[in-house]
């Protein structure tokens, strides 16, 4: 209800497999998973989704401990909320999602799932933002945003591309290479590496990259531990698919209690 609020379609799924089907078939912006699902939980939900759909993925959860919202975010979630959840935080949330690029390319816009039962109707009421939401049954629901996407050019001016010792890293189409070779990145992974590349040698702080994945109306003056212990694990996934060994960093290079910056430029 609260995403119907907001101008979403929203696609209902009471299973993980359903929801995957629904991924898939719908083609939608944003995917809300809850862990707790009848045949297999979310975080497995969340790896199948991700073979199948560039969507943002959001976790609703009442299981808070850190671990769990580490396994969240390395499953391929997006973002990682504890209910109960106020809306306006949900809503926040999404909407900063929602400005970021998508990772994909190609033709954003949406059109309706064929042969996909709709969700039962419910009673809507007006919703308290202040009030706490506790959704009364696990669910996977796929929403698909029914405003037009902007339009998009292909043209890509050269100073949207950053260039460090053999990584290329384009802005325009989200797309990297090393070497030539393409490397593929959540979109999480993907904003970390440009603000590193961006900040031409300066130290990022955890806490400055925290803010600069939650961009938009989410953007507050401090970091959380869990949030700055999900951009390490980010980060990890990030060498990890560079190949960049921290030891002899080709481009993420630890300052040790600091953060992070950008290695030195190579002969």
């Amino acid at each position: 209800m609260v995403l119907r609020q907001g101008g979403f379609e929203v696609h209902a799924a009471g299973t993980a497999t359903e929801g995957v089907r629904l991924a898939e078939e719908v083609s939608p912006d944003v995917i809300t998973l809850d862990v707790g699902l009848p045949d297999f939980d979310g975080f497995e939900a969340a790896r199948r989704i991700r073979l199948v759909s560039d969507a943002y993925i959001v976790m609703l959860t009442a299981q808070g401990e850190e671990v769990d919202t580490l396994l969240g975010l390395e499953a391929g979630a997006d973002d990682y909320i504890v209910k109960p959840f106020r809306p306006r935080e949900l809503r926040a949330r999404i909407s900063a999602m929602m400005r970021r690029p998508r990772g994909g390319g190609g033709d954003t816009t949406t059109t309706p799932a064929a042969g996909i039962p709709a969700a039962p109707d419910v009673p809507e009421a007006a919703v308290d933002a202040d009030e706490p939401v506790q959704p009364v049954q696990p669910a996977a629901v796929a929403t698909t945003t029914v405003v037009p996407p902007a339009p998009t050019t292909e043209a890509t001016p050269d100073d949207e591309v950053l260039r460090h010792n053999g990584l290329e890293l384009d802005e325009g189409t989200r797309h990297v290479t090393v070497d030539g070779e393409p490397v593929d990145l959540t979109r999480t992974e993907f904003d970390l590496l440009a603000s590193i590349l961006a900040s031409g040698g300066r130290v990022r702080t955890k806490g400055d990259l925290v803010r600069d994945i939650r961009s938009g109306s989410y953007a507050v003056a401090s970091s959380t531990e869990p949030e700055e212990r999900a951009v390490e694990v980010h980060l990890g996934n990030l060498r990890r698919k560079l190949h960049d060994d921290p030891r002899e960093a080709r481009w993420i290079q630890t300052v040790r209690g600091v953060g992070y910056r950008l290695a030195p430029p190579r002969g």
